[in-house]
């Protein structure tokens, strides 16, 4: 399958003070937290531009700002439970795989999906270090309200359920590198050491930890 026929979505909220990222106040403030969320969210937006992909959309609980880049579609999340608004992300895309990534793993590279919707397997799954996942893919994204619809979200069991729901549905399952995600200050130093040249995240964390004159 030609991976210029995939479908990306980013899920993503609007960073906002108070709204993003609160897990990360303290030691960080609110702005300083929507700071570092806007650096996540647009690393992120900045590599699925790298992506080959036939369409890319920005499934945003909140308002575009200047943090977006071109060539993403805007479409804003549905109400409901985590569950309910990725599967209802799916039911944006047309024919052709589709993959979905959040905006808390700003260390991800455009090489770690590079295979997505080419290597012949039914789905693609990128655990997260606290139990959750960071992306899942689909070649039939039709399917994803009976497989993510009634998983359990935000708990440390969250990743393997869904992973679960996959196999026992019949697919093949091609897992991607576990990466971390960006919830409190101890990740957030964990994950700059793994960010690439030039990341925005990175950059953020260097100006926060900037004495103040």
């Amino acid at each position: 399958m030609n991976a210029g026929s995939l479908t990306v979505l980013v899920i993503a909220k609007e960073p906002v003070p108070g709204r993003v990222k609160t897990r990360l106040t303290p030691p960080y403030t609110p702005r300083e937290a929507a700071a570092l969320a806007e650096a996540a969210l647009t690393d992120t937006l900045h590599t699925v531009l790298r992506v080959p992909a036939r369409r890319r959309i920005l499934v945003l609980d909140g308002t575009p700002g200047p943090w977006l880049p071109p060539g993403f579609e805007v479409v804003p999340q549905t109400s409901g439970g985590l569950d309910e608004r990725i599967a209802a992300a799916f039911e944006l895309c047309d024919a052709g795989p589709a993959l979905l990534v959040g905006m808390d793993t700003p260390q991800f590279t455009a090489d770690l999906l590079a295979e997505v919707g080419r290597d012949g397997y039914d789905a693609w799954f990128g655990p997260a270090a606290d139990g959750g996942f960071w992306a899942l893919g689909l070649t039939d994204p039709s399917r994803a309200g009976a497989l993510v619809r009634g998983v359990p979200m935000s708990t440390d069991r969250t990743g393997a359920l869904q992973r679960r729901r996959l196999t026992e549905a019949g697919l093949t399952v091609r897992d991607l590198p576990p990466l971390r995600d960006v919830d409190t200050a101890a990740d957030a130093a964990s994950v700059v050491a793994g960010c690439p040249p030039g990341s925005r995240f990175a950059a953020a964390m260097a100006r926060l930890a900037e004495p103040v004159r």
